[in-house]
């Protein structure tokens, strides 16, 4: 599929995903839904990617979300209004694991990042952004209920932060420093390492047994909708797939005798 809403480059196992809407915010569309359809399908079947990171072009914002403008043109409507039954959530197409993709996700955050662009982050295993960075949620502002997004966004931030992001909308944001407090975020950098920072830890995962990292991740965001000793008993079965999967990945006698590997700390 040719993208026109997205640039897609694999580098060492790891695809680098950008938005390319910058005269737009970077916003999506039905357009870039569609593309991103297509992208988590080939990404979850392709081997040869371990890791994705998520980035957005150079400009004011990350993603303001869906294209407003964009959106009331004929044909350029992302929710199906006229058949209200089957309407479906832009963010089945636009988030990995919507998509069945398991494969763990870094969104790396610079500027805006509001309303919809939470489909990205509230999919994403991992989330830094640059100190420039800010989030916010502004559909009540505007006169409209805020739900899908903060929904998902309260398995990474603690409820009265969402709440509060979403009843002061357009009045109040979420800065770099507040995102790493409350935890919406893991890292701040400053924006030229953003990338490269995204890129390092992307490398990282990627360098491990696609097996386990993938059936980690699997395992985990499951976990999220089941009770908790029905999670514990479906991992155990993870467990037992994927470990026999991820032994001949490498070599752990080796690993466990060198003990002069060396690590960061955060």
């Amino acid at each position: 599929m040719q993208y026109e809403t997205i640039i897609v480059e694999v580098i060492n196992h790891v695809v680098n995903i950008t938005l390319n809407r910058p005269e737009a915010m970077n916003s999506f569309t039905k357009q870039m839904m569609n593309e991103f359809e297509h992208l988590w399908k080939w990404v979850a079947n392709e081997d040869d990617i371990h890791c994705c990171v998520i980035r957005a072009a150079p400009g004011k914002a990350w993603s303001t979300g869906v294209d407003v403008k964009e959106s009331q043109k004929p044909g350029g409507t992302v929710v199906d209004l006229d058949n209200i039954w089957h309407c479906e959530d832009p963010g089945n197409y636009l988030g990995p694991k919507s998509m069945n993709c398991w494969k763990p996700v870094i969104s790396a955050v610079h500027g805006m990042a509001a309303g919809g662009a939470f489909y990205w982050l509230n999919e994403s295993d991992i989330i830094i952004c640059s100190e420039d960075a800010t989030f916010f949620d502004p559909h009540v502002t505007y006169g409209m209920t805020s739900a899908l997004e903060p929904i998902g966004m309260t398995y990474h931030m603690p409820l009265h932060d969402v709440l509060r992001m979403v009843l002061l909308g357009n009045d109040e944001r979420i800065g770099a420093g507040t995102a790493l407090r409350i935890g919406l975020v893991s890292e701040i950098v400053t924006l030229d390492e953003l990338w490269p920072r995204a890129q390092e830890l992307a490398d990282t995962i990627a360098a491990k047994p696609p097996a386990a990292t993938a059936g980690s991740v699997k395992a985990i965001w499951e976990s999220l909708d089941l009770p908790r000793s029905v999670a514990l008993q479906q991992g155990l079965k993870y467990c037992q797939i994927g470990n026999p999967v991820g032994v001949p990945q490498v070599d752990r006698a080796a690993l466990m005798a060198n003990k002069a590997k060396k690590y960061t700390v955060r």
